[in-house]
């Protein structure tokens, strides 16, 4: 795909054009989906600029590449033909939490979201893509959307909250355990 114009004066009343062509507000639950999967991708870019481990580097990258995927998926309709994120990329996901939740072992009380600046940016992430999270859903409610896209950000939110696990273990930030005696 090649965008020639940065803009396109669509904008100025309050709509937007999905990849498919079709008209919509700014303020559909379509666009605020995709716009915190882009909001995710941006704060993951955030991350990736930081001093952090190369295997997690590699891994947010892969991660990036799959937002647009996602993405692209949310800001068109069923009959539009554009990437779509399948089982391949959730079994990835999925392989790769468990490898790392086996590295970082069992959490037996609830952490406070902190650590190291990496791990810090990470828990940041993982909130986004909840609430992008969220908002699929509520899409998903009234909308047609790739049931495979929404099972991606549901095992992304995972994977994010165990790599800054994994971050501060490597850092050597030790986890901070919620105090809920205070």
């Amino acid at each position: 795909m090649r965008i020639s114009k940065v803009y396109t004066k669509f904008g100025d009343k309050g709509k937007t054009i999905l990849v498919g062509g079709e008209v919509v507000s700014k303020s559909s639950i379509r666009v605020e989906s995709y716009g915190e999967v882009d909001e995710l991708n941006s704060v993951l870019g955030v991350a990736r600029s930081e001093d952090m481990l190369q295997e997690i580097k590699e891994i947010i990258n892969m991660v990036q590449n799959d937002l647009f995927i996602v993405g692209a998926d949310l800001a068109s309709t069923k009959s539009t033909k554009v990437p779509r994120i399948g089982k391949v990329k959730i079994n990835k996901l999925e392989k790769t939490i468990n490898h790392y939740n086996k590295k970082v072992g069992p959490l037996k009380e609830f952490i406070l979201p902190s650590g190291s600046l990496v791990g810090s940016y990470l828990h940041l992430a993982r909130t986004i893509c909840r609430r992008a999270e969220r908002h699929v859903v509520l899409l998903s409610e009234t909308e047609w959307v790739n049931p495979n896209g929404l099972i991606y950000i549901n095992r992304l939110s995972d994977l994010l909250f165990v790599l800054a696990r994994h971050q501060n273990k490597e850092s050597h930030e030790g986890e901070v355990f919620v105090n809920f005696k205070k």
